[in-house]
């Protein structure tokens, strides 16, 4: 006897098949879908050599929870301990592939043992979407952290970089060939390129040269049918959606082709603090109005914390100003002397170093360190929460000492302003999925990290109550938020369903995306149908109704 689901297939292709090429891959996931995975670690081990390459033997790649290692390869890339207890999902297998073939096998036998693939690349994963599911079911992660070549070539000013290699690696291998050329990406070294780049990426050089995502010229990624693509292959619609859309909803990226930038040979830095008391109140006031209209090659970060005031027994805000300029001191001063002369910037605040040592400032290390320690991807690990908010207009004195009087309140969580303009303000919202360009002054990181998990639900809440006590100040219609700060609090997605799915989808999707988001959606829905590349926030699928609407509208007006 045939199977019913397949004669009525066969049925519906014979009547309608101009319809049943958009119809049938649709109808084959629901089938596929409504089976529960089971699949022993034998079973997934003989598909997953059966499909990688015999010259490059997976098995060393593998881990199950058995395996002696297979602990420290869990926890190597886990930089929030709230996903390192004893509750926490474990994956039933890493992979930490070292071919590119291995990962073609995850993908492979991930479809056909119907197991969810979590991708990780360095685990600077806020929320830990990455290597953590909340759907109860069986998953795999497959770990991209073998697979982290640099190959920089100076005479084009590119480079090709594994996505499992980290900014640190990148940083020391661009300045072992050259003294004047850069990066602009993140400022601090282990976060991994894969989730960096595919999620939109910034840095202190964004206000001369814009985003990680405005400097990507190529990739190579696998496909869900397992295949090998570079940008002329995929074509420009997914290679625009996987620079900063979030590769992972796609396939898996290997690679990205990375434009290197011009930098001095001498840059300056500086890391001065004003408290409350030192008139802080007027200088950020100041700041808001001036960082975004500096020269290009100015960037100044605000963070902002609470600390112990000049009586021991009371708190006071404390305001740290951390600069990069593209130039020497003697003119950044002239600069900041004329422009925030509330600031007191004398000379001797400055520091004039190399791009590259200028990197250590920011994380704060010494300047002067061996640079060979960017290719530490050792990291000290905490409890944390990160958020994040956009700023369009400048917030009034009044505004400004409430927003102190609460920090105080709460203590514990602090914020970093980035501040835009120049490049920022150039590029197009559409230019890649990264929207929030012009009209932006800048970018809040709400951060709280602590070393006690009984502190944990405690900690979350009071970095939730500073996000909603700032609603006034910050984007609105949608609340805007930055998709490489993943945070679970603006939704999450259980894909079950594709209506449900789709509407999920569209609660975090529009404030990480904003106008990009229905763009984005579109290409997942023509390049992974069935949906295989998912997270708790990734682009979902269009429902059916919709898919075949837009199928339709096409074919009659295109």
């Amino acid at each position: 006897m045939k199977c019913p689901s397949i004669t009525l297939v066969q049925s519906l292709k014979m009547r309608y098949p101009s319809v049943m090429l958009v119809l049938f891959p649709f109808f084959f996931v629901f089938l596929w879908e409504s089976n529960s995975p089971s699949v022993s670690s034998d079973t997934f081990t003989q598909c997953l050599t059966s499909n990688s390459d015999p010259k490059h033997p997976i098995s060393p790649a593998l881990f199950f929870p058995g395996n002696g290692s297979y602990s420290s390869v869990l926890e190597a890339y886990i930089r929030n301990l709230r996903f390192n207890t004893s509750n926490t999902p474990k994956p039933f297998l890493i992979i930490a592939a070292t071919h590119e073939s291995h990962v073609q096998a995850a993908v492979a036998c991930g479809k056909y043992h119907k197991l969810q693939m979590k991708i990780r690349s360095g685990g600077h994963d806020y929320d830990g979407l990455s290597y953590v599911t909340r759907s109860g079911k069986p998953f795999f992660v497959l770990d991209m952290f073998n697979l982290r070549s640099v190959d920089v070539d100076v005479a084009s000013k590119t480079a090709w970089v594994q996505t499992g290699a980290t900014l640190g690696e990148v940083y020391y291998y661009i300045w072992e060939k050259s003294k004047t050329l850069a990066y602009p990406a993140g400022v601090c070294p282990t976060v991994g390129v894969g989730g960096h780049v595919s999620g939109g990426g910034y840095g202190n050089l964004m206000r001369k040269y814009g985003l990680t995502v405005d400097n990507t010229l190529d990739a190579r990624m696998v496909n869900v049918n397992g295949k090998i693509l570079d940008r002329k292959l995929m074509g420009e619609d997914l290679f625009w959606a996987i620079n900063g859309g979030g590769g992972s909803s796609y396939g898996v990226v290997l690679a990205y082709k990375l434009n290197l930038v011009d930098v001095p040979e001498t840059v300056t830095v500086f890391n001065v603090s004003r408290t409350l008391e030192q008139d802080a109140t007027e200088i950020v006031y100041r700041w808001q109005k001036v960082a975004p209209e500096l020269p290009d090659e100015v960037f100044i970060r605000l963070f902002i914390d609470v600390v112990n005031g000049t009586v021991s027994t009371q708190k006071t805000v404390r305001v740290a100003f951390i600069c990069m300029f593209l130039g020497d001191a003697t003119t950044l001063l002239s600069i900041l002397n004329r422009r925030l002369p509330e600031l007191g910037l004398v000379r001797s605040d400055c520091i004039e170093t190399s791009w590259v040592q200028s990197v250590f400032l920011w994380t704060n290390m010494k300047v002067g360190t061996s640079e060979r320690v960017l290719l530490d991807r050792n990291q000290t690990t905490n409890y944390l929460k990160r958020k994040s908010d956009y700023v369009r207009e400048p917030i009034s004195r009044t505004g400004l000492e409430s927003i102190w009087k609460k920090m105080i309140e709460l203590e514990i969580p602090t914020m970093a302003f980035n501040p835009y303009g120049g490049a920022m303000g150039r590029i197009s919202s559409t230019a890649t999925p990264f929207p929030y360009r012009f009209g932006n002054l800048w970018k809040i990181q709400y951060a709280a990290n602590w070393r006690e998990d009984r502190l944990t639900d405690r900690n979350i809440e009071l970095a939730r109550e500073l996000y909603q006590f700032m609603t006034p100040f910050v984007s609105k219609n949608p609340r805007q938020s930055f998709y490489n700060y993943r945070d679970v609090d603006l939704g999450t997605n259980p894909h079950n369903g594709k209506i449900r799915s789709y509407v999920e989808g569209k609660r975090y999707g529009k404030k990480y995306f904003a106008g990009n988001f229905e763009r984005l959606v579109k290409i997942k829905t023509r390049v992974d149908s069935g949906n295989f590349f998912r997270n708790e926030q990734s682009i979902p699928v269009l429902p059916l109704s919709a898919y075949l609407f837009d199928y339709w509208l096409e074919k009659i007006f295109v």
